[in-house]
């Protein structure tokens, strides 16, 4: 696995793979790597010639009251996950070779990123859309993946790609958890193993919202009052928001019908975690 810290040199080995007319697979990633990631790396090698996996973790996307600073960073382990899955490349940058001196341009999706987590945390999007976007630019991927823990996130980038013509495919790969629920997430482990245990009300909250609409409820209202109170009731648990949303536009549904999302963010102490569903429903 070639681990490379610098544009010009990543830009010189996707050449040669081109050259060799390899299709290139891309995950991007901020590091603490963990099954979820992996999960994305297994398709890409199964899908493409050459596999890049970046490791950034991305200040532009943290709030000035945000973990930025405290974010989980395991360089090691994360280089030997990815060795062990035959990742063909490792982009590891610093801040200066991503934001250097003078850097002025951020790309901005103005719809998408407006509710939810974009409501939320002010400028988050921003951030992401922009190191993403100058990722592709880098890599210049066929195929780009993304999971579905982030849901939002991902329909954005979607979005970016079709609205700015990047030549690539966004993949979107379902959330991966761990036996109890809870999706893996690398902010996981800030959790004490009390927070650890009350994370699981988000799953909760999300099961009960499927099970009443298997049982025919259309209301987002009354489904939403029914998953409050499963996080009210959670010790140290404090609720930022909950949504049920038509799963293409983000907007909040008057009745559940088509593809619905249904989405919610909490805090565990300081720690801000999300989680969601898409579910289907027929009239």
């Amino acid at each position: 696995m070639l681990i490379i810290k610098t544009i010009a040199k990543v830009r010189k080995e996707i050449n040669k793979a081109k050259s060799a007319k390899k299709i290139i697979g891309f995950v991007p990633t901020m590091g603490a790597l963990h099954r979820g990631h992996i999960s994305l790396v297994k398709k890409a090698k199964r899908e493409c010639d050459f596999v890049a996996v970046s490791i950034f973790v991305n200040p532009a996307q943290f709030g000035p009251n945000e973990d930025y600073r405290k974010y989980p960073r395991t360089l090691q382990s994360d280089k030997a996950m990815l060795a062990k899955e035959k990742v063909d490349l490792l982009f590891y940058p610093s801040v200066q070779e991503m934001y250097p001196e003078g850097f002025s341009t951020f790309v901005e999706e103005n719809f998408l990123s407006k509710v939810m987590c974009g409501r939320s945390r002010p400028g988050h999007f921003k951030g992401v859309c922009t190191v993403v976007a100058k990722l592709f630019n880098i890599i210049t991927p066929a195929i780009a993946y993304f999971g579905h823990k982030d849901y939002q996130q991902a329909k954005i980038l979607e979005k970016m790609v079709k609205d700015l013509n990047f030549a690539l495919k966004i993949t979107i790969l379902p959330t991966i958890r761990e036996k109890d629920g809870l999706a893996m997430s690398s902010r996981n482990a800030y959790l004490n193993s009390e927070q650890r245990k009350n994370a699981t009300c988000l799953y909760s909250a999300l099961m009960l919202a499927k099970l009443l609409i298997e049982k025919g409820e259309r209301s987002p209202e009354k489904i939403i009052n029914e998953m409050k109170k499963i996080i009210k009731l959670t010790p140290q648990v404090r609720l930022d928001y909950v949504i049920i949303a038509n799963a293409q536009t983000l907007r909040e549904l008057k009745a559940i019908e088509g593809k619905a999302l249904i989405a919610l963010a909490i805090f565990i102490g300081n720690t801000r975690l999300i989680d969601n569903l898409v579910i289907d429903v027929k009239k």
